[in-house]
């Protein structure tokens, strides 16, 4: 099976592509722009009028959110084992955390980075910032207390919702004033195991790269 995933650095995308990945298909990277001040192409406004990331093709199909795509490449290829299937006991808490992931914690970070959304004047823009940081810590807090003493993010088995949330521990930015994940434990010990994998790997070298020279300079 083959896939076409509209892709950019430091975006959602990269969840997916390590999904891709994991399932071992034949996929396809297309460049995409994500910075505020530049257009999108007419082709990526067309499949999402949004103009977010990522968005999957598949023959003539194509879709768009993450935790929608997640549970679809899951449900298509369920020989990858990466999410429970629809009679297991654990496949409520999958989509739970899925949907949570995507309509909660990514809901606080875009209070933190893109404050103009939520306040109807530049003045009031800094409130929902310092909103959008307590948010993180809240949301963040709720996660590690359902991780618990699991050995993963939905029980003892690895599954996609590892991956995702791997993918949003890697938009945290303690500069700004969000938390780090050693403030959650149960969140990090999960997160550098999934870093270990050979896609998350391949698909964050770079960012990991980058964290290898950040502590380096901790020290």
């Amino acid at each position: 099976m083959s896939y076409k995933l509209y892709y950019a650095p430091a975006s959602a995308s990269l969840g997916v592509r390590v999904i891709l990945e994991e399932i071992g298909a034949d996929y396809e990277l297309i460049p995409a722009n994500i910075e505020m001040n530049k257009p999108r192409s007419q082709s990526h406004m067309a499949l999402n009028p949004n103009g977010w990331l990522p968005v999957l093709i598949w023959g003539d199909n194509a879709m768009y959110e993450c935790a929608a795509i997640t549970v679809f490449l899951c449900d298509r290829h369920p020989e990858a084992k990466l999410a429970p299937a629809f009679h297991e006991p654990e496949r409520g808490l999958f989509l739970q955390t899925l949907v949570y992931f995507s309509s909660t914690v990514q809901n606080a970070f875009q209070l933190d980075y893109y404050p103009d959304r939520f306040a109807d004047t530049p003045a009031t823009e800094p409130s929902a910032r310092r909103r959008g940081l307590r948010r993180l810590r809240e949301t963040w807090a709720i996660v590690d207390d359902q991780i618990g003493n699991n050995n993963w993010m939905i029980g003892d088995r690895f599954s996609a919702a590892d991956i995702y949330l791997f993918m949003l521990t890697t938009w945290l930015q303690p500069a700004r004033g969000q938390p780090s994940t050693q403030e959650f434990p149960n969140v990090k010990r999960i997160s550098d195991a999934v870093m270990k994998r050979p896609s998350v790997q391949l698909v964050y070298e770079k960012w990991i790269s980058e964290q290898k020279i950040v502590s380096q300079f901790a020290k």
